[in-house]
């Protein structure tokens, strides 16, 4: 019976100064589905003013995750990747680990995320369906910034 590769450790911090901004931004302008072409003023904006995790393998930044958070009541976890070539060694399982863990994100009453594809994934940290869907509201702009987008 073959067995399965045990993933490589990731190390994961918090601190911003050791973030590669042009991988993130690469990823998200790029690569993402919810963020293509967003500018990299905003994406320095957005990490200066969230707890951001990097998940890094060999001194090389792999995965991110971000968390919008008054550190007391909410938090809105985005912006979570691991890039193409690292995916399916659990990384994404290490770097949730890491956010779940977090002293600062504990005993909140509120914590949302939204996925179009990973809800395996964070169902097994607890991330349920909206107990009262109708309770929810958003505004919405897919696709804001690409260069057709309305503004």
């Amino acid at each position: 019976m073959p067995s399965t590769p045990t993933p490589t450790a990731m190390r994961i911090t918090t601190d911003r100064s050791e973030l590669d901004i042009d991988l993130i931004h690469g990823f998200l302008a790029g690569q993402s589905s919810w963020a293509r072409g967003i500018p990299r003023g905003i994406v320095e904006r957005s990490v200066e003013h969230s707890l951001c995790f990097g998940g890094f393998v060999a001194d090389r930044q792999i995965a991110f995750a971000r968390v919008v958070s008054d550190f007391s009541t909410f938090a809105n976890l985005v912006d979570v990747f691991v890039l193409p070539a690292h995916r399916g060694q659990g990384y994404s399982k290490q770097l949730m680990e890491a956010v779940m863990s977090h002293p600062d994100l504990q005993g909140l009453r509120r914590f949302t995320l939204a996925t179009g594809d990973a809800h395996g994934l964070y169902a097994r940290f607890g991330f349920t369906a909206p107990l009262r869907p109708n309770s929810l509201m958003e505004r919405y702009f897919p696709g804001l910034y690409e260069p057709d987008a309305p503004r």
